[in-house]
Parts: structure tokens; sequence; C-alpha cells
């Protein structure tokens, strides 16, 4: 079945009735730039074939009702007490459950955003094909489907720029994670064939061909089945240190430092802020010796890429985890022409470039190397760069 046959026969089963329409939005991978984007950098993400479909209609009351295929509960809002509810204090949970509190925060975000514009009660049900914890931003899916859902039976005309930064303060503000604005401005934006390149501070991007079917190459994702929560302390611990040595460096962002600065926050900064600081700003310089290659050379050309930029989270930022070194060097070892972790960190998943017909061979190597080392089997599926939100029924 399919999330938008999911969505619509949730809907159905928990309303009563068929829903106005089905709006889905996708996941992302990141192709390079991680952490990147809190310290208004570089990243290279794109929109891949998994989405989030939101089923919603006006119920002709004052409420939002939410419901889900991934929970039993329905969750009940009235528009007037979304203020009662967000924002989130800092490190602290929702008041409500948290799968519901990106729903009910985009609601809330867009009434902050737009309080005169009228915003009648609706009903909605959700429902995923874009894997939960695996680093691919199923909660971007989530926020783009219901921004644009309800920027349409709202009236409110914002433009997929303003929706991505809706999502990222619901994200921030309501569910209380402190992510950037990357997952939702790749999810809104995506283009078939074509990765996104964001600049976080300007909000500027560019599309850049990533060339896979051409060369017949694969992009695997390798889910480690590893859970992981932006919400919880590790990503928030790694953001507060790059605060602190960009007011080291007397910067208003790590992007305003440059690998030439290296030196100098060596003698700055205590050994762990540096080395915090050093991935983003090596980071940051391989985002855009990604493109430049993608767009001179071809695909083939960014392996070595994908290779430092996992050496660089694994030892300087320190957000692997022990299965996505297993799955990265596995590939590697099989053939793979790059592959490196992706997304958040501290679990999650690895993605891996491959040749077309080495798919096989790397899966088939990858998932013995989990089974010796009694890992959870991995969930691994190739992804392709793919259209951004849209209506679907």
């Amino acid at each position: 079945m399919t999330a938008s046959t999911a969505a619509r026969e949730q809907f159905a089963a928990s309303y009563g009735r068929e829903p106005e329409g089905i709006w889905s939005a996708p996941g992302r991978v990141n192709l390079i730039g991680e952490h990147t984007d809190y310290n208004e950098g570089y990243v290279l993400p794109f929109a891949i074939q998994h989405r989030t479909c939101a089923a919603v209609a006006l119920n002709g009351t004052d409420d939002i009702r939410v419901e889900s295929t991934f929970s039993d509960s329905q969750v009940v809002a009235h528009l007037s007490d979304l203020d009662g509810l967000f924002p989130t204090p800092a490190g602290e949970t929702p008041a409500v459950p948290e799968w519901s509190a990106y729903v009910l925060g985009i609601a809330w975000a867009l009434r902050m955003l737009r309080p005169d514009a009228p915003a009648p009660g609706v009903d909605i049900a959700i429902a995923s094909d874009v894997p939960v914890g695996a680093g691919l931003s199923s909660s971007a899916a989530i926020e783009g489907s219901v921004a644009s859902a309800l920027n349409e039976l709202w009236d409110l005309g914002l433009d997929p720029v303003t929706l991505a930064q809706v999502g990222r303060k619901a994200e921030n503000e309501a569910v209380g994670a402190p992510t950037g604005i990357m997952d939702q401005m790749a999810s809104m934006l995506g283009q078939p064939d074509a990765a996104t390149f964001l600049d976080c501070r300007t909000l500027e991007t560019r599309s850049i061909p990533t060339g896979f079917t051409a060369a017949h190459l694969e992009l695997l994702v390798i889910d480690t089945r590893v859970s992981h929560a932006h919400s919880t302390g590790g990503y928030r611990e790694r953001r507060e240190s790059c605060e602190r040595g960009a007011e080291l460096l007397g910067i208003r962002a790590l992007r305003d430092a440059g690998i030439d600065d290296l030196p100098r926050a060596a003698e700055l900064m205590d050994d762990v802020t540096f080395r915090r600081v050093r991935h983003i700003l090596t980071e940051n310089q391989r985002v855009l010796d990604t493109v430049d290659a993608l767009t001179a050379q071809g695909p083939r050309a960014i392996g070595d890429l994908l290779v430092a930029s996992h050496a660089s989270m694994r030892d300087d930022f320190e957000i692997s985890a022990v299965e996505l070194d297993v799955a990265v060097d596995t590939a590697l070892a099989a053939g793979a022409i790059g592959a490196r972790m992706t997304g958040g960190g501290f679990g999650g998943s690895a993605i891996a470039l491959v040749e077309h017909d080495a798919v096989e061979r790397v899966t088939d190597a990858v998932e013995r190397a989990f089974a010796d080392a009694g890992f959870t089997a991995p969930h691994i599926f190739p992804v392709s760069p793919s259209a951004g939100p849209r209506r679907d029924a």
C-alpha cells in the first residue's frame, strides 16, 4: 500500500469521510555537508522518492485533529490554544506527543507568520514511507506535506522557501530540536536528477545535476537501524561547541572562517572545541569542492570527498557509530566509489555511491559484515533525486 493510499484510508476510518486532498513531501539524503547548516555554511542535499502524505480537510470547527498510521491516538488542539503549547522550552519535550508536535507546530508557525489570515479547523491523517530514525528527515517530510496542505486550504499563498522557514520554526520551537534549515529546504526545493546546493546564510540555492543515472551509478542508503533523536543531547552539544568556537574566533558563525583560520583556532580553543570547528571548516570546503567536481568532472570524481567527510565526522565531530563505520568501511572494501554517514549522526544511515552492477556485491558485503558483528540487519536501498512537495489528489 502506498503512503497516499494509507493516508486516505486512515482519514476515512478516523473521520468518516473523504479528505479534500492529499499532499506529500519527500525525505532527503544529504550528499555532503553535515552540521554546516546551523553554522550558516553550505550543504548539498537532495530530495528522495520516499514521501510523507497528509490527507487533509476543513472540519468546520476551530480545532485541529491529527491522526497517523504510526500512532493509535488522536491528538486534538484548539487553534487558539496553540500559543499555550508552543514554543517548547529548550531541553524539554513537547506538551503533545512528539510526532504530533511536527504537525501542530506547522499550524502554530503559520499562524505566527500570518496572524490576520483565516485559519479554520482541519482534520489531518499522516502516513509515510520515509524510514523513521534513519537520518532521512522524516520530520521535514511531515512538515512539508502539512505546510503545503495548510498553505492551500488556508489560502496563504506562501512560496516554498517561506514554507521551509515555517518548517524550521516548527522543528526548532515546537518540537525543540535545534536543527538548521537544510532538511526543509531540501524537501521543499527537490528536483529530479539534481541536488540542491544551499547557502544556509542567504538561503540562495542552485540546482546541481548529480549525473548518477547517466554514469550508471546508484546511491545506496544503508540504514543501520540504530535510531537517533535530534532533540537529545549529542546534537545540541555539537551545536553549542560550534557557537563557542565562533565566539572565540570573534565571528558571527563558523561560516565566516576558513581553513586558513585553523592555526589561530588551535591556539584559542581546547582540543574538543577545535576539532568540532575543524570539521565545520573543512566540511564547508568539501561541499564547495563537490559542487565543482560534479559540475566539471561528474559523479565519479566525488568519492574521495565523501570518504574524507566521513573521517571528519568520525574523528573530529565524533558523531559516527560503530555500525556506521562498519557500513562505510565495508562498502568501500566491496568497491564503492565513495561512502559516508549522512544525517545528524549517533545512528541513522550511511550512503554509498556504487556502480550499478556492483549494487548486489556491496549490499551482500555489508549485510554479511553486520551479521558477523552481531548487529541488527541493515536496511539497504537505492535512492534517487526526486521532486519536492505536491498535491497528489
